[in-house]
């Protein structure tokens, strides 16, 4: 039973940073994608940061340069370090996991199987 719980939502000040965690249990490492998604109010939710199982990592434009994506093993836990904070990222945040492939290919959602229940943004 895969389970996904994220914390570390919260408001801050524009040009500030923030840190995302998710704490991943019940799946096998061996073949994943784990990714961070977002989701406004009457807005679609869209892909922000992912992480494959070799390591290689992947950014949506709008997080390019500002958004870090990392996982600590040990702690069977993924991050998302967000700098240079602005106003338009504030919305709810999610992390996903697709164990169906090896590699992060695309954004749709469809392709991750479990989602933590989200962690909300404020940046003012």
């Amino acid at each position: 039973h895969v389970q996904l719980v994220e914390s570390g939502g919260v408001s801050v000040q524009a040009g500030g940073s923030l840190r995302l965690s998710c704490t991943v249990r019940g799946y096998s490492r061996s073949r994943y994608c784990l990714g961070w998604f977002r989701q406004g109010s009457g807005k679609e939710r869209e892909g922000v940061a992912a992480l494959s199982y070799s390591g290689a990592t992947s950014y949506a434009e709008s997080a390019k340069g500002r958004f870090t994506i990392s996982r600590d093993d040990a702690k069977n836990t993924l991050y998302l370090q967000m700098n240079s904070l602005k106003p338009e990222d504030t919305t709810m945040y999610y992390c996903a996991v697709d164990l169906t492939h090896s590699s992060c290919y695309t954004w749709n959602t469809a392709t991750y199987q479990h989602w933590g229940q989200g962690t909300q943004v404020t940046v003012s």
